[in-house]
């Protein structure tokens, strides 16, 4: 640790080009007097602005028996904003999108044709009204996401022959040893120096309490550091690090549009034309033209335009929330849709670092042509080998060989087979490190360990002769159990275990969890034909290592579980899972399904209003005025309606019964084979 009594420079304002957020200019508070909120609400709202204007003009005008020049001076403003909405209405007509303004663009010329130039202001006023409402809902559920950019790291302080230099975040290279000072922020990823640090990683995880990290252990940028300075060595740049991940995956969530979205916009046909069927109906039963109008006047298309897209843009604000990034808005109806969910196993149903439960040398196996190497001797030539490996394994036999004081030799060459294991040249040795298939077809005299059930054995070899193998064993999260009965109560009723493991292994691992369907022995490509193969979709893949990218990708929705910083995966995924619970996976499905019932709610009760108004206009029954009125009054509905979605959706508890998926190349629990 570093003492808290060093001096280290003060934070200053972030120079030009340095800070990706732009300047930092402080709280308006120009704002903050009526004067200034009114002057804001006009810049921002131009059209709503001006058309109230109009209307208190018109009023006062109209007091003083000045009818017609308020019929010309209304009308003539209604026709200007008409012609503005029929350039943008064509605009989109030549992009390929079919615009429902057409529906307020002869609802205005209508009123206005009819002399209800009154009904016209009203509609202009309600119309800009709802695109204002539309704004200040988009705005409300974007915060969680703004507030990823608002918080990125600006500066960072780097150790520099003795002195300590303050630079911007973006000149960090890696290697670069820094100093993070008390309350603030890490500026990149890194691997802590420091003895022990806690830090804030809520905005990141959603990991509510401080999260103690040791030395050697990874930091993740846009961590808030604890009450003591910490030293820390750079392990990537701004660029590459954890929190400019995250933020490109918001922008990229922000910026789609979802099925449902788009599937609101093709409503748009239909209701364009029932509602001009029953203006025109009206004007034909009745003569008078003014009854076309009033039935217009309450078809205004807001609930189509405002509502799904503003339930969405809640439901990923709440996602991530949640520590739950989820890259397109695409994916929320996918998740609510799921019907079966695939596991990879190490790192995802289990907790992803193994522990060595004893080293069984080939001698206490009855092979007598290793027994010559000792089981310490065995530990330290494979975690050796094991040094340049990506494989989650590698790292639990590294700890193992240092948790026995057992220094790594130097490795002369690696070579690394996918699933299987590695050879190297250690110490002037050749080592096979690895499963049964890779050790057994390399060595002579090989003997398989007797496992129990939920160990694994991680076989070796020295000079072509069996030497040993490490006993292992992975234990099951401790929410596994509870998330498979939770996503079953959300709908997803097939499940699924994909893993390279041996069967023993993978049987044991599903029986704990309640998975009866596994396939043992995956290379990366047989997971990517078995999530191929299944029939009953969308299927959910849920993994967090290198080697589960290609099948995060072939899946309908890809979840990585992505705390430990699997890049690979998580750029592969739909969704990135920050915190190391799989529990979010559970979440993830209910905001989806949530999200998705909220914006068809909206978008059908919009609808069902608006069709019941233009009845009852029909009739004469609702004057132009009046049912602009009380078509606002539906647009509002359907936007607070929308914003539901921001809310924590509850996520039934329900025990799990598996249910058998019987396709090819998916076979039961203990009966794993291999696609052909």
């Amino acid at each position: 640790m570093i003492p808290r009594g060093r001096a280290l420079p003060e934070e200053r304002p972030a120079a030009a080009g340095t800070d990706i957020r732009g300047p930092d200019t402080g709280p308006d508070t120009s704002a903050q007097t009526f004067p200034g909120r009114a002057v804001k609400f006009v810049r921002l709202y131009p059209l709503v602005a001006l058309t109230c204007l109009v209307l208190v003009l018109t009023g006062l005008l109209l007091q003083f028996g000045l009818e017609e020049p308020v019929r010309l001076g209304a009308s003539a403003y209604a026709a200007i904003v008409a012609a503005g909405r029929a350039v943008a209405m064509f605009r989109s007509l030549r992009e390929g999108r079919w615009g429902i303004d057409v529906l307020a663009l002869m609802a205005i010329a209508s009123t206005v044709w009819v002399g209800e130039y009154l009904a016209a202001l009203v509609v202009i006023l309600m119309l800009s009204g709802g695109e204002a409402l539309e704004s200040f809902a988009q705005g409300r559920a974007a915060r969680e996401l703004r507030s990823l950019l608002d918080r990125a790291p600006r500066f960072a302080h780097r150790e520099a022959a003795g002195s300590l230099d303050e630079i911007p975040v973006g000149e960090v290279a890696t290697g670069d040893v820094l100093v993070v000072r008390p309350s603030e922020l890490v500026p990149v990823d890194g691997e802590l120096l420091s003895d022990s640090a806690s830090l804030d990683e809520s905005s990141l995880t959603g990991e509510s309490l401080p999260v103690e990290r040791v030395r050697g252990e990874q930091l993740l940028s846009g961590s808030v550091n604890g009450e003591s300075a910490i030293r820390m060595r750079a392990t990537a740049t701004a660029a590459d690090s954890q929190y400019s991940r995250i933020i490109a995956l918001v922008e990229e969530a922000s910026n789609s549009r979802a099925p449902v979205v788009r599937l609101a916009d093709r409503y748009a046909v239909p209701f364009t034309a029932l509602a001009i069927a029953m203006a025109g109906t009206a004007w034909f039963l009745s003569g008078d033209p003014v009854r076309f109008a009033q039935v217009l006047v309450v078809a205004t298309p807001c609930p189509l335009l405002i509502a799904a897209p503003v339930a969405f843009l809640a439901g990923t604000s709440q996602a991530a929330h949640k520590g739950i990034i989820i890259k397109n808005t695409r994916t929320l109806e996918q998740l609510a849709k799921a019907r079966t969910a695939v596991f990879d196993k190490t790192g995802t149903l289990t907790s992803g670092r193994p522990v060595l439960q004893s080293v069984l040398t080939a001698q206490e196996q009855g092979a007598g042509n290793g027994g010559t190497v000792s089981a310490d001797r065995i530990l330290q030539l494979a975690a050796s080998a094991e040094q340049y490996s990506s494989h989650v394994l590698a790292a639990s036999v590294i700890e193992a060989a240092a948790a026995r004081n057992l220094e790594l030799l130097p490795v002369a060459e690696a070579a690394e087979h996918a699933t299987h294991g590695v050879e190297a040249v250690c110490g002037g040795e050749r080592v096979v490190v690895g499963k049964a298939r890779l050790v057994g077809a390399s060595a002579t005299d090989f003997r398989e360990a007797e496992l129990q059930s939920g160990q694994l054995a991680v076989y070796v070899a020295v000079n072509g002769v069996y030497a040993g193998a490490l006993i292992m064993k992975d234990p099951l999260r401790a929410d596994a159990g509870e998330t498979l009965a939770r996503l079953h109560s959300l709908g997803v009723r097939h499940t699924l275990l994909l893993t390279g493991d041996a069967a023993g292994t993978a049987a044991h691992i599903a029986r704990e969890a309640g998975i009866r369907n596994v396939q043992a022995d995956c290379l990366p490509e047989d997971k990517v034909n078995a999530v191929a193969a299944v029939l009953e979709r969308p299927v959910l893949m849920v993994g967090d290592g290198v080697n589960d990218a290609p099948v995060l990708a072939a899946a309908d929705v890809g979840i990585a579980m992505g705390a430990k910083g699997a890049t690979a995966a998580s750029e592969s995924a739909d969704v990135v899972v920050m915190l190391d619970d799989l529990s979010k996976v559970a979440v993830a499905v209910g905001i989806g399904k949530r999200t998705v019932a909220v914006a068809l709610v909206s978008i059908w009760t919009g609808i069902g209003l608006s069709v019941g108004l233009m009845a009852v206009a029909m009739t004469g029954y609702i004057p132009a005025v009046t049912g602009a009125l009380l078509q606002e009054l539906v647009d509002l509905a359907t936007i607070l309606n929308g914003l539901r979605a921001l809310r924590g959706a509850d996520i039934p508890r329900a025990d799990v019964t598996a249910v058998d998926i019987p396709r090819a190349g998916i076979t039961d629990a203990g009966k794993a084979r291999r696609p052909a």
